[in-house]
């Protein structure tokens, strides 16, 4: 197994940074091969700007997707981009971990996803029907995405009847709207909460359930999210009538 570790904290020293050494180590002790990004310590510059894609913003090729679902081959990228492409490319799973903020990611994430996530590669694919390729399908469809977050909230906030709303709720357009959408296959998320308060004993639950999550990211069942082009969706794109009749909201994306 290929994993990608996707990590978004500035503190090495912090909790985020202890579960992702705990959890590196296990994914080698599994056998696994792991590559990471550390956006912090790369600097990663979230911006997109004209730069990032050469004579493309100039009308030139900004990207080509290969016909294999693991081989793309980029052009008028700029190197960092590319890097990001290239370790993409070779991961069929991929770990993103990062601390809640504000009801989302750090801003560093998120210019991670709109320079990689680009047109060709992770969204803009076409179908031989001409259909776009999204939602379950697409380039990045084959590979598995896990969410692992931290959260300051108590556990019982993030539940179904919470102030905060539902986890998953609250991570829709991370898990449907991005990873979803370029057609990779989503885990359920592991979120540790109370990050500013854990003890030890809380430290070890919470390192005992990454391990086991990561031991089994091959094999555990993704989220039953609804694929664009299976058949639940009519021509404009909205939920048939007979699927989750009377409903509405997120929840009706999951078969």
């Amino acid at each position: 197994m290929n994993v990608l570790w996707i990590f978004a904290h500035p503190e090495p020293r912090s909790l985020g940074g202890s579960l992702r050494d705990e959890g590196l180590r296990t994914l080698r002790e599994e056998g696994a091969d792991v590559r990471e990004s550390d956006l912090y310590a790369m600097k990663w510059n979230p911006v997109v700007d004209a730069e990032d894609f050469g004579s493309a913003a100039q009308g030139g090729r900004l990207i080509v997707g290969a016909t294999s679902k693991n081989a793309f081959v980029s052009g008028e990228l700029s190197e960092d981009i590319r890097a990001e492409h290239e370790k993409l490319a070779w991961a069929d799973t991929m770990v993103v971990q990062f601390p809640l903020w504000w009801y989302g990611m750090p801003a560093i994430l998120k210019g991670w996803f709109d320079r990689v996530f680009v047109k060709g590669f992770a969204y803009g694919v076409r179908r031989p029907d001409g259909r776009t390729s999204r939602y379950g399908e697409g380039a990045l469809a084959g590979k598995r995405a896990m969410v692992l977050l931290t959260a300051g909230a108590p556990e019982a906030t993030i539940g179904p009847r919470g102030v905060n709303g539902e986890i998953n709720d609250v991570l829709f357009p991370l898990q449907h709207g991005t990873l979803w959408y370029a057609g990779m296959s989503v885990l359920p998320p592991l979120t540790v909460c109370g990050a500013d308060r854990v003890t030890p004993e809380q430290y070890d639950v919470a390192a005992e359930a990454l391990r086991r999550r990561l031991r089994t990211l091959s094999t555990s069942d993704p989220i039953p999210f609804r694929s664009q082009n299976g058949g639940d969706y009519d021509e404009d794109l909205v939920l048939r009538d007979d699927l989750a009749p009377g409903r509405g909201g997120v929840g009706v994306h999951t078969s």
